[in-house]
């Protein structure tokens, strides 16, 4: 017979999944340090933000206009991880959902991609992400990865959808077009994109 989990057993499974996640976004703080990227823009400036995706302060901030594209991992993750594991407890979910983005965040900073990503889409002076840009990249998805699980499916892609039109307008780039021309570059797309 089951026993009913008490508030002592909450908050230990708590701290236990709080401690998990720190030791993935640790990890994953050390790794992408060791690929040799640094904390924050090296540029200068500290605003928390930077729009402009052609400068050097891209990807170097907390927030860049890719920060949405992490929103969508969010949505996507929470859909993927509950289609496949229906039954499975939220919390573990969550965690499945945070190593994957952990790995995006430790994969694009890998030399190969960033080569990638300068040779085939319209990020020619890439150089990767800031340590402080690829953690907060993580929290956004995970913050979004929650907010999924209060929305409705419809409302989840509606949204999706919207930051999907609004970064293609925006910036002539999302998350759709950014893995296009990372697998299978259109020149048509490239040409487009430089304006």
């Amino acid at each position: 017979m089951n026993q009913p989990l008490s508030s002592t057993d909450t908050a230990d499974s708590n701290i236990r999944h709080l401690i998990i996640f720190g030791v993935i976004l640790g990890a994953t703080i050390i790794a992408i340090r060791s690929l040799g990227r640094i904390f924050w823009c090296e540029y200068g400036g500290w605003s928390p933000w930077s729009w402009d995706i052609w400068s050097t302060h891209n990807s170097q901030y907390l927030i860049d206009p890719y920060f949405f594209s992490h929103v969508l991992h969010g949505f996507l993750l929470y859909g993927a991880l509950h289609l496949c594991w229906k039954s499975g407890p939220l919390a573990w979910k969550l965690q499945i959902a945070v190593l994957i983005e952990a790995g995006w965040e430790l994969s694009e900073n890998l030399p190969i991609i960033i080569n990638r990503y300068r040779e085939n889409t319209m990020a020619q002076d890439y150089f990767g992400d800031s340590i402080a840009n690829s953690t907060f990249d993580i929290f956004a998805c995970t913050l979004e990865f929650c907010l999924a699980g209060r929305m409705k499916v419809l409302h989840s892609a509606v949204l999706c959808l919207l930051i999907e039109i609004g970064m293609t307008f925006a910036i002539r780039d999302c998350l759709l077009l950014n893995i296009l021309m990372l697998v299978y570059p259109v020149n048509a797309i490239r040409e487009w994109q430089a304006g």
